[in-house]
């Protein structure tokens, strides 16, 4: 089930703290890493910090996008000191553990970190379900990179080992998203098309100018990721969509005027 959880990093500039991720990884059993251009890779500092886990750096996929870093993955946690404008739907760390156990003994899922000196953009969270923070002191809450990687890596093997004692998951603890669901979670690529499509529906309907767009589509991003839609209501929002912009359509077909 380890296999499925992937470690992203986002634009790490310093090539010890990849290192350092590859060998927080390993001790925790995943092996998974993808990097989201890096400053400097590969490195022989990296290799140097990796102490032990070099071959998570021989394996590692070093990609353009964020998008192409979490493709294929249900579910997507972006860990984040920093809070934001539009709050996203936030988990500390022992409920991301038990979410990616959840979630990941059938599904790909990624956790996401992002840049040593300011994290995650708001742009870049807002493609990921949940904000991810770890409780620190209120005094110093700065935490280095592969550090979150390793306390994010160890509750997550945590949350597996003890559902080993204890198989059947507590459905109390965490929201019914994540609890076992009779139709296929749709993937992070089909939600970014489902968004596409919201999106060119609202402009096609009047509803959103595309001049003015203000935080619409952000909000959007947020119901939907928190939501979760599995196949069968992906495929039915995408028919509502289309319909309503067929309705559109017409009426602005009746609205021009006859030759």
């Amino acid at each position: 089930m380890l296999a499925n959880v992937r470690v992203v990093l986002v634009n790490t500039s310093l090539p010890a703290n990849i290192g350092a991720t590859a060998r927080a990884m390993k001790t925790m059993g995943i092996t998974d890493l993808c990097l989201v251009e890096p400053k400097v890779f590969p490195s022989a500092e990296a290799t140097a910090l990796a102490s032990g886990a070099s071959e998570l750096l021989a394996t590692a996929r070093v990609v353009a996008t964020l998008e192409e870093a979490v493709a294929g993955c249900s579910l997507v946690l972006g860990a984040s000191a920093r809070s934001r404008t539009i709050p996203w739907p936030l988990m500390d760390a022992r409920q991301a553990g038990e979410a990616v156990r959840l979630e990941s003994d059938t599904q790909q899922v990624a956790l996401v970190f992002g840049r040593e000196d300011r994290g995650l953009t708001n742009e870049e969270l807002q493609r990921c379900n949940f904000h991810v923070c770890i409780p620190s002191d209120e005094g110093y809450g700065v935490l280095n990179v592969a550090a979150a990687v390793q306390v994010l890596c160890y509750e997550v093997r945590m949350a597996h080992l003890l559902a080993a004692e204890q198989p059947l998951p507590d459905a109390q603890k965490m929201p019914v998203q994540f609890l076992r669901w009779d139709e296929e979670v749709v993937p992070h690529g089909d939600m970014e098309r489902f968004y596409g499509h919201f999106e060119q529906m609202m402009v096609d309907t009047g509803f959103l100018a595309p001049d003015n767009p203000r935080q619409l589509m952000a909000r959007a991003r947020r119901l939907f990721g928190r939501v979760r839609l599995d196949r069968i209501e992906y495929n039915m929002w995408r028919g509502i969509f289309t319909r309503l912009q067929e309705i559109a359509a017409e009426l602005n077909a009746l609205k021009k005027p006859k030759e």
